[in-house]
Parts: structure tokens; C-alpha cells; sequence
């Protein structure tokens, strides 16, 4: 014994024999391999592991976001009785309502080539929305206004659409299906919601040199106020019609 009280460490045998470590060597062999354990884990458990209160490590953690990050709040703009289950008929719009009628005008992109391939309606508490959705390539322009008369832009001859008043849309940058690579839209035309008050339908005409023509029949000849705007991914024109 040493004079601390530990087992003095066991000499070599030279004399060849094959005597085993006594107790006390295997003692003190276990409780240096358990320091040096400690020692190499002070800073924490290995990665992967699970600690003693159930955390994991970093590299097995995952992040859920919380109500109050995912959530959005809501606007004027935004309520939800939209006749529709597409985000657009429920999106906030980006620009408010003018304080008159008069014709709204945006040019296309250089290399818009873009066809009409689906229309959608949905109400809100003060408005009412038409969705233009296109498919092809640049950004839309167009030109909106309230006509006397509706009227083909191909042929000049009158077009019938149930109403008091009419919006004609004019959808700039637009193509034929064989030059934009789409499929135009072939669903109900005119299109009608049981839903609606302001709008009575949405006429789609077609294509011709470059515009995409149709109407908005609208059940109120004091011309309300409307607002036009597009919204991406997919590319669309909003045409909101004030509901008062």
C-alpha cells in the first residue's frame, strides 16, 4: 500500500508467468477509463444523443413554426366569405379603390406572350372580384374601362351581356394558345355566381392583335368604382368591383 491508501501498481513479470492482475488492478484500471471518459464528454453528450431530460441533440432537433408566426392578420380586404377556395379570391389587394370610374391602364412586359386560361368570382363584404389566370410567359398589362356599348374588337358588331352597366377588359400581352403554349380557357362563358349582386357575368370574347377581350356585366348603371391589379404565381389580373 502507498501512503495515499491505493494499491501500489503491479510490477511486470519478467519470470514469464501467467499470473492475473489482482482486484485492486482491475479497480483502478475501470476508474482511470471512467475519467478519461468524463474528461472527453465534459462539454455535453455526443452528437445524436439524448439527454437525461429527454432533449435531443441539435442535428435530431426540428423546428414546427408557431401559431403566432404562421399566422396572418387580417385586413380589410381579406374576409372569408369568398364564393371560392383559391387564394386570390381571399388575397388583400394592393392598391385601394379609386374615387371614381375612370379607365385603369398598365403596360405588359417586352415579352409577354400570355392566354387567358382560367376566370374565377368571389365576393367579399364591400366588393366583388373577377380572376383573369394566365399561362405563358411575361407580365400583363391592361386597360379597363366603362363602355356605352359592348362591342367586338375584331368586328366592331354588338355583344350581348346582361347588365346595367359594362366593363370592358382589355388584357395586353396576351397570344393565341399556339404561340403562348397553353391551353385557353373553354369553361363556362359567360361566366354567372348565384352568389354575386354587383356582377351579373363575365363575358370572355378571345384574342385579337395581341389583347384579350371581355366584359363584366355589372347590375348597377351609376358605374361603381372598380380597381385592377395582377398577382403571381400563377400570373393573374384582378378586377375588383365596388359593392356598396
Amino acid at each position: 500500500m502507498s501512503r495515499s491508501g491505493l494499491p501500489r501498481r503491479q510490477q511486470p513479470d519478467t519470470r514469464g508467468s501467467t499470473r492475473r492482475p489482482g482486484t485492486a488492478g482491475v479497480a483502478i484500471t475501470v476508474a482511470a477509463l471512467l475519467t478519461a471518459a468524463a474528461c472527453a464528454g465534459g462539454d455535453g453528450p455526443a452528437d445524436g444523443a439524448v439527454t437525461s431530460t429527454g432533449e435531443s441533440s441539435p442535428t435530431e432537433a426540428t423546428t414546427t413554426p408557431s401559431d403566432d408566426e404562421t399566422s396572418t392578420e387580417p385586413t380589410a380586404d381579406s374576409p372569408d366569405d369568398a364564393t371560392d377556395d383559391g387564394t386570390d379570391e381571399l388575397a388583400p389587394a394592393p392598391v385601394p379603390f379609386p374615387a371614381d370610374a375612370s379607365p385603369d391602364t398598365q403596360d405588359p412586359s417586352s415579352d409577354a406572350m400570355l392566354t387567358v386560361t382560367d376566370i374565377r368570382l368571389g365576393y367579399h363584404d364591400d366588393f366583388e372580384r373577377v380572376v383573369f389566370e394566365l399561362g405563358g410567359t411575361g407580365t400583363p398589362g391592361w386597360r379597363v374601362e366603362y363602355v356605352d356599348e359592348p362591342a367586338d374588337d375584331g368586328t366592331g358588331s354588338p355583344v350581348e351581356v346582361d347588365g346595367d352597366a359594362f366593363l370592358q377588359v382589355m388584357i395586353s400581352g396576351s397570344a393565341y394558345p399556339m404561340d403562348s403554349g397553353v391551353e385557353e380557357y373553354a369553361g363556362e362563358n359567360p361566366l354567372r355566381s348565384d352568389e354575386l349582386d354587383e356582377i351579373e357575368e363575365v363575358l370572355l370574347r378571345g384574342v385579337f392583335e395581341g389583347y384579350t377581350q371581355a366584359f363584366i356585366g355589372v347590375d348597377d348603371d351609376d358605374r361603381p368604382a372598380f380597381r385592377v391589379f395582377a398577382l403571381e404565381d400563377p400570373v393573374r389580373v384582378v378586377v375588383d368591383v365596388r359593392d356598396d
